[in-house]
């Protein structure tokens, strides 16, 4: 089953402070679709709603299967005293789900590991094998939707390419729906369909990423945004 996500008027608070206010958007089945800003323009914070991991004040989150999440730093999103193998049987454990042999071997094949990476530790991996780890992790229960939080700001830029590669082919090959966020323009329109830029808990703009690429923006701080993006503003923009 392919699904969607629809966000209609979402509100986050930590006591005083709204993080998210008022923030509608939807994303289609099968589609990418990025969320950028600076550091604390709620961004991240948007994802941890979905998932439940942050206060919803107000609004409505309706995602049209199953939801799981991709984190941001390979090193800390994994067990250190787990096996590979541990961390993908656990999940299916929980949703007493059989056929565990199967299942993860076919994903270690589908990220591109293998069966060679089962019984090895996070510390016998480099950053871009870890984080082909938490999405094979991510992935073994079947979601419709994935949520990736910055999933390759902490790889270097050979890896990014190589883990951005990946997830647009696991998308393509298992009509997966998107919502990404990042503070890098160019990742973002790399995987993404359409962007919202957000400040301050709200959006600025939405637009199509090929248009985000070109320059072709309405916001004054959408065109300060992609000035701050290192290696994003072309010579003349």
């Amino acid at each position: 089953m392919r699904a969607g996500l629809q966000v209609e008027k979402l509100t986050v608070r930590f006591g005083a402070f709204t993080a998210v206010q008022d923030l509608s958007f939807a994303v289609a089945p099968g589609e990418s679709f990025g969320l950028v800003g600076e550091s604390g323009s709620g961004k991240s914070t948007v994802l941890r709603a979905i998932c439940g991991l942050a206060p919803v004040a107000g609004g409505r989150i309706v995602a049209g299967g199953r939801v799981q999440m991709v984190f941001q730093d390979p090193y800390g999103s994994l067990h250190p005293r787990q096996t590979v193998d541990r961390m993908l049987a656990e999940p299916l454990a929980i949703h007493r789900i059989a056929d565990a042999e199967r299942r993860i071997s076919a994903i270690l094949d589908a990220v591109g590991l293998g069966s060679g990476f089962r019984f090895r530790y996070p510390h016998q991996l480099s950053g871009g094998q870890r984080q082909r780890v938490a999405i094979a992790r991510a992935l073994i229960l079947e979601p419709e939707l994935l949520l990736l939080d910055e999933p390759t700001s902490a790889l270097d830029a050979s890896v990014q390419a190589e883990v951005l590669n990946l997830l647009e082919t696991l998308r393509r090959e298992r009509g997966l729906s998107y919502l990404m966020v990042s503070h890098d323009l160019a990742v973002v329109t790399h995987l993404c369909e359409r962007v919202m830029v957000m400040q301050r808990g709200r959006e600025v703009e939405t637009l199509a990423a090929p248009a985000l690429a070109r320059g072709e923006v309405r916001e004054a701080y959408t065109r300060e945004l992609m000035k701050a993006s290192a290696g994003f503003v072309r010579s003349g923009t």
